[in-house]
């Protein structure tokens, strides 16, 4: 399958947006209600409709971006938020994007992207990291679909990816996912070697 801006496109067209919470996760909105530096330059790659980033800017939060493979998702998000500062949002690859950030937030991308890229995931989001910037968010930790997103896996894999470019604070069972998700995400929290 190949995972692109078309396939992506439709999903939204179709509202085949099954990852969508239509709200910002609670385990990410108690991260951001505890941090008090509102100068963090934030990426939220694969944002989507990225409620995340909407609730993080209506917070004070002044250096959020957000980029999204499909223009849909990303007009979805001007017209949401119009407030939202244009030059904070891109439309392009994540992988293709250049910057330093001093966190990057995931939220259903990893999930999103072909397995195969997952290693190299890790090292863009440590190359896109400031010194000691931290990668947070949220994994599945449970098998999930093998021919189309999302696709699970376990602690024990993901560790594989991110230790080379990571130290691992946290990677744990989510105490306060929503409940479709109970007992199938993990809270990660890794700091830039």
């Amino acid at each position: 399958m190949k995972l692109t801006e078309e396939y992506w496109n439709n999903c939204y067209q179709n509202n085949d947006t099954g990852w969508d919470l239509g709200k910002i996760s609670k385990p990410i909105e108690a991260y951001f209600s505890q941090l008090n530096n509102k100068e963090l330059s934030i990426l939220i790659p694969g944002g989507g409709n990225s409620h995340e980033a909407e609730y993080i800017l209506s917070n004070g939060f002044k250096n959020v971006f957000v980029v999204d493979i499909s223009p849909f998702a990303i007009s979805n998000i001007k017209e949401r938020v119009p407030n939202f500062p244009a030059n904070h949002l891109f439309n392009e690859d994540f992988f293709k994007i250049n910057g330093t950030f001093d966190l990057i937030v995931e939220q259903t991308f990893f999930c999103a992207i072909d397995k195969n890229l997952r290693s190299a995931y890790a090292k863009k989001v440590s190359e896109l990291l400031s010194s000691e910037g931290k990668l947070v968010g949220l994994l599945f930790d449970a098998p999930l679909n093998e021919d189309h997103p999302p696709y699970g896996g376990t602690t024990k894999e993901y560790a594989s990816y991110f230790e080379p470019y990571f130290d691992i604070e946290t990677m744990e069972p989510c105490y306060n996912s929503i409940q479709p998700r109970s007992g199938r995400e993990i809270w990660i929290k890794m700091i830039k070697k």
